[in-house]
């Protein structure tokens, strides 16, 4: 299941930069290879029995379950995440198997009522939900069990074949669900994990035999993603800059308890992660006293550690990234309140109001444990600065009034409204994606399971009596 080939790429720790194992590499010339075994895996996975489905992703997941500190300890490993945040993103994976089981049994199409139609009351049929058939996976470092799971799972459950490729920052926790899978029984092919360079992605990318490709990272990659696809089905989650609106009738607690996490869940790592605060400018001083107290109470250090609330970022690189975008909002004028600190690859929970609406951290993914505080006077002027970004997921809103939450789900612009919540609450079964530019398809195991399979008519016409 696990390509073996000369090459290897080492995985290190980001806290300590320890070894912690290598993976094979691909090159462009084992594509052709690569595809035929997917070609029979595509065959073996379409003969399975949705029932067949149903059981080999309920036992993955009760594997899993079962060992499921080992999985804890690796996400924390390989990706710098909490111990107690790793911990989480096993059980959501248990759950996304889970309802991708029940997916593969319940979602097998429909009647299709022809005699409802003029003409056609001789007729009757159905349509089912069939495989696309070679699907191509691309998944990022910062949930490197869960999102993984969440293009397995539907994948599977549609009878598709998969060609995974995870970060290579990332791959041993999907190794570890791809042997999970196997030993619940997959057949061979069906799940090829492969890890390789840009050349050899681009060629699994352009075949003709790749049906769809689903993808979850950077906006950049995506771009290239889609040039080199062609004629498929393409699902891309590229990221997000979240707003949340505390309003003047929020309840304070709630909202800065919900802020902070969201800002600095998994060292900021997170699409969904609160990036932009909003705050009616008549509870501004009071919120941005509670929120910096509150901040400056998290612990950033150790992820294996238990009382650790901020691990590091995944590499040195990263931190480089955001701290440059922090240096030149710095310069033009922000105000830094809390934190730009590093050590090593950690970098401390921070805190800026002031920002240019002009500059790179506003405007971009930041994808690291930094937030801005703005104040404003009227909501709609909060609507305005929430949608004036190219890229968004998810928002959030803190309020009183139910008119003004609803006004807000009408108004912004986001694929999801978290209501008295953080922007990065997501539940694995709820359709997630984007409203804006580049954006395409949703995640969410039933949503996705759509993606991965296409409707077969069937139609019957009665002879005559």
């Amino acid at each position: 299941m696990l390509e073996t080939l000369q090459d290897v790429c080492e995985v290190t720790s980001p806290y300590d930069g320890r070894v912690l194992g290598v993976v094979p590499l691909s090159t462009p010339a084992e594509a052709t290879r690569i595809l035929a075994t997917a070609r029979e895996g595509a065959a073996a996975a379409r003969s399975l029995s949705r029932h067949e489905r149903g059981r080999i992703l309920e036992s993955a997941a009760a594997a899993i379950g079962e060992s499921r500190e080992e999985f804890a300890r690796t996400i924390t490993a390989e990706a710098g995440k909490t111990i107690r945040q790793a911990r989480k993103e096993v059980l959501r994976a248990v759950n996304t198997l889970r309802l991708s089981a029940a997916e593969a049994r319940r979602n097998s199409g429909e009647v299709i009522p022809f005699d409802a139609f003029e003409g056609s009351e001789d007729r009757q049929g159905w349509f089912s939900r069939e495989p696309l058939g070679i699907i191509a996976a691309i998944t990022p470092f910062n949930d490197p069990l869960n999102l993984v799971a969440h293009k397995l799972g539907p994948a599977i459950a549609g009878g598709n074949a998969v060609i995974l490729k995870p970060s290579a920052l990332t791959p041993l926790s999907a190794q570890l669900l791809a042997g999970a899978l196997a030993d619940a029984g997959l057949p061979e092919g069906v799940l090829t994990v492969v890890h390789g360079g840009r050349e050899f992605a681009e060629e699994i990318i352009r075949s003709r035999d790749v049906r769809m490709v689903s993808f979850t990272g950077g906006f950049s990659t995506g771009e290239s993603i889609a040039r080199s696809a062609g004629l498929k089905r393409l699902s891309m989650d590229l990221g997000g800059n979240a707003p949340v609106l505390v309003l003047d009738d929020a309840d304070l607690d709630a909202a800065v308890d919900g802020c902070v996490s969201g800002a600095f869940w998994a060292a900021g790592q997170n699409c969904v992660g609160v990036q932009r605060i909003l705050v009616a400018r008549s509870i501004y001083p009071e919120f941005r006293r509670r929120f910096l107290l509150r901040a400056s109470l998290l612990t950033a250090g150790d992820p294996m550690e238990e009382s650790t609330d901020v691990g590091p970022m995944i590499s040195a690189k990263a931190v480089a990234e955001v701290k440059d975008k922090l240096d030149e909002a710095v310069a033009a004028g922000a105000r830094c309140l809390l934190g730009n600190v590093r050590e090593g690859n950690v970098l401390h929970p921070t805190v800026l109001e002031n920002v240019p609406h002009g500059s790179r951290l506003w405007q971009e993914e930041v994808f690291g444990p930094v937030v801005m505080l703005q104040p404003f006077d009227a909501v709609e002027e909060a609507f305005a600065l929430a949608n004036g970004i190219d890229f968004s997921l998810h928002a959030g809103i803190f309020t009183g009034s139910l008119n003004a939450a609803l006004d807000a789900a009408d108004k912004l612009d986001a694929g999801g409204v978290m209501i008295n919540d953080s922007s990065d609450y997501r539940f694995d079964g709820m359709p997630f994606g984007g409203s804006k530019y580049g954006s395409m398809g949703r995640e969410g195991v039933r949503f996705a399971y759509e993606e991965m399979t296409q409707p077969k008519v069937v139609c019957i016409k009665r002879g005559p009596a």
